[in-house]
């Protein structure tokens, strides 16, 4: 088999056509369509997942828990139970994800009651900022 050649023309040289391959795009369409791909697509403000539980309650009420607890109301001992199965659930949560204890050997216990110390110097907070606090105290979560 030859190769067809070059032919001369006047001043110009014919080479063979080279069949285009499959789903070209011309250059001109390309073109075109070049600033409506680059151009910035609307943004929509990023909504922040839901935080469900115990964790959005203030650190007031987290404060009139312990302290109905100290004086002896069951249903503040209850209320302040939630308070710890909530955290337990978190920092479970938080040592699976990071695959490390992110209290440093800390209890539950002890980190409710840094909790609520945190909170009260902190009554418009929530509970989960406390928790995180606490966290990133401990655990050099950053």
């Amino acid at each position: 088999m030859s190769r067809p050649r070059a032919s001369l023309i006047g001043s110009f040289t014919v080479r063979p056509k080279t069949p285009k391959p499959r789903g070209f795009l011309p250059h001109s369409l390309i073109l075109a369509l070049l600033p409506l791909l680059l151009a910035p697509l609307p943004v929509k403000a990023e909504k922040l997942p839901p935080i469900w539980g115990y964790g959005v309650k203030s650190c007031a009420a987290f404060n009139a828990t312990v302290k109905g607890r100290d004086a002896g109301d069951d249903l503040q001992d209850l209320e302040y139970l939630r308070y710890k199965d909530w955290l337990t659930g978190f920092v479970t949560g938080l040592n699976l994800s990071l695959g490390k204890d992110v209290l440093i050997g800390a209890d539950i216990d002890g980190a409710l009651n840094r909790i609520a110390a945190w909170c009260k110097g902190h009554e418009k907070e929530d509970f989960f900022t406390a928790s995180m606090d606490l966290v990133r105290m401990l655990g050099k979560l950053r």
